[in-house]
């Protein structure tokens, strides 16, 4: 059994507070593999490219993208280099689009360091991005398997449609929240799907676990994302690894901010609306912080949050038991629970 603490969180229920390190202990082996795939795949001749690469390597992250692909295979029997390459191909996607996403938001930290456009540059980010995108592609051609690529560039593809949605709802305050739960499916969720679904595809798994294994990821990634948007608001920047207030600053209106929007005082909501309409702000962060917080927009973000998560645990409950089953359940407790 993985190591768990129960910790009371108010008199009416209790939650299992779960550490991401015992999470990938369960697959410590694996992760070292893919690892070692990711540094041999990211070499290149281009000097630049290969300190961009070696940077974004260093610069820490919770992995939980690939190891989805390992958990998810580990469910269904042994974990082999398929799986490994794999994972390290759902890694380099998700590090394109973060290359990609930072020049976008013009954003200056991640992970707790400078972003990588920050030290080398707009346009050596974006080129270096296209390369690891076009290098997942080679990998996932020598996966040999028509329907890995279909799910892969199918992944891709809405991917990116999440992202230029993101950007037309910028500094809309009216939009629903239905819209932007679309873009969590699109922008987040989808690669959570994707790589769980590849894990049981590797595998040989039925259609009926294949269906249960992607709605795990997809149930899961939107409980991340709703969390961050939480974090936005609640969390330190030593701990998020990235400076609170982003979104708003960005214009960006998120769920914690539509509903603080529309529960609050007239003053409140005004004030709301104008940050995110005019972008900045965070000359009232303060104000908008102590707003979210008195209309209960976090605890209510995380009660969404919750609800997928527990979502995600019920889509595999027809799996097997096992050491891997157990982790993805536990992680998935992590996802609400964490605070970064």
């Amino acid at each position: 059994m993985l190591k768990s603490r129960i910790v009371q969180q108010n008199r009416s229920r209790t939650v299992i507070s779960v550490s991401i390190e015992n999470i990938q202990t369960v697959i410590a082996r694996d992760m070292q593999a893919v690892d070692a795939v990711i540094r041999a795949s990211l070499h290149s001749e281009v000097v630049l490219i290969n300190q961009v690469s070696e940077y974004i390597i260093n610069s820490g992250g919770k992995r939980l993208r690939p190891a989805l692909v390992l958990l998810a295979g580990g469910t269904l029997g042994e974990i082999g280099h398929r799986h490994h390459t794999l994972a390290a191909v759902i890694e380099f996607i998700h590090t394109a689009t973060l290359l990609h996403d930072d020049v976008v938001d013009e954003s200056s930290m991640r992970r707790g360091q400078a972003t990588a456009n920050t030290l080398f540059g707009n346009a050596a980010s974006v080129l270096v991005g296209d390369f690891v995108y076009s290098r997942a592609f080679q990998m996932m051609v020598g996966a040999d398997s028509m329907r890995v690529m279909q799910v892969l560039a199918d992944a891709t593809n809405i991917i990116a449609e999440g992202e230029v949605l993101q950007l037309l709802n910028c500094h809309d305050a009216d939009i629903s929240d239905d819209t932007y739960l679309k873009v969590i499916q699109y922008k987040t969720a989808k690669l959570f799907e994707a790589a769980t679904r590849l894990g049981a595809i590797i595998s040989g798994a039925d259609a009926t676990t294949e269906e249960a294994l992607r709605e795990y990821g997809m149930r899961l990634g939107t409980a991340f994302q709703l969390i961050d948007d939480v974090l936005d608001f609640s969390g330190h920047a030593s701990e998020i690894g990235k400076n609170v207030g982003d979104d708003l600053a960005e214009g960006k209106p998120t769920l914690p901010l539509l509903h603080a929007m529309r529960h609050g005082s007239p003053a409140q909501s005004k004030l709301i609306r104008d940050s995110i309409e005019q972008g900045g702000g965070l000359e009232h962060l303060a104000q908008i912080i102590h707003a979210v917080q008195e209309t209960g927009a976090l605890d209510h973000v995380r009660r969404l949050a919750r609800i997928e998560a527990d979502a995600a645990c019920a889509a595999i409950s027809h799996v097997p038991a096992s050491l891997y089953r157990g982790a993805l359940l536990e992680l998935a407790s992590f996802a609400v629970d964490r605070n970064f």
